[in-house]
């Protein structure tokens, strides 16, 4: 399956995911116009992509500095992707990268590691500047 690369914006993120390597990259900030029409490719791609793997360690490095609440529903349906997947035949590792100085992303971390308890979680202190 070939690479998938969307482009950082002002309101979008980098979606980075390297499906030869089994590395997943979002990175920036999501608070896109329509949630729902820039991650719905997102979500198909890694869809076929969990589909066509069987017993492999996936990484998934979340990155986000920002999202909106929209944005926020989709990323749910994202790592119900990847928990399904977990359940069922691959590992799948969240490396959660967060402000040191920013509880917010990380509690949204710990909350999607308490619905989704399939995906192991490691959360990463990151300085801002870094992300």
């Amino acid at each position: 399956m070939n690479d998938f690369h969307i482009a950082r914006t002002d309101h979008t993120p980098e979606v980075d995911f390297r499906f030869s390597e089994h590395c997943l990259t979002l990175a920036g900030e999501a608070y896109p116009e329509d949630a729902a029409t820039f991650f719905q490719p997102v979500l198909s791609v890694l869809e076929r992509y969990l589909g066509s793997v069987d017993d492999c360690d996936i990484e998934f490095n979340f990155q986000l500095v920002y999202f909106n609440s929209a944005s926020t529903k989709m990323l749910y349906r994202l790592f119900g992707l990847l928990h399904d997947s977990a359940c069922t035949s691959n590992r799948v590792v969240i490396r959660w990268h967060h402000d040191p100085e920013d509880d917010t992303v990380l509690e949204f971390g710990e909350s999607v590691h308490d619905d989704f308890n399939a995906l192991e979680f490691v959360p990463i202190a990151t300085p801002l500047a870094a992300l």
